[in-house]
């Protein structure tokens, strides 16, 4: 069975900068494309930025263009999220997951329990 285990979420200020990472055992991932998404309270899961397989093309939600990069270690199987220039508006639980499909809030195995990312001052 599939396990993510995601990390590096914290507390910080406005403008600051956080690298989560996420840890897939059960599966190699050397050809699934894989995706971040993030729940804020009261909303739903939203696509945040994906990664093909190959990791040669990535995906980014308009709000985060520019800000965030998504990588991926296929020998580690890890992804890694570097977010930049955080803002109070992506204060969420962040998640990774095999995407149903590109910007789609949906992903195709279990979740893991996420890791929560506090952007204030």
């Amino acid at each position: 069975q599939v396990q993510f285990v995601e990390s590096g979420g914290a507390l910080v200020q406005p403008g600051g900068s956080l690298r989560l990472s996420c840890a897939a055992s059960g599966r190699t991932f050397s050809t699934d494309a894989m995706a971040w998404f993030r729940q804020a309270p009261g909303k739903e899961r939203e696509f945040v930025a994906g990664i093909t397989g190959s990791g040669r093309s990535t995906y980014y939600a308009t709000s985060v263009k520019g800000r965030f990069t998504i990588s991926k270690d296929n020998a580690k199987v890890t992804v890694y999220l570097q977010m930049n220039m955080l803002k109070p508006e992506d204060t969420a639980v962040y998640y990774c997951n095999v995407p149903r499909s590109w910007y789609n809030g949906d992903g195709l195995l279990s979740w893991g329990q996420g890791t929560q990312v506090t952007v204030s001052s």
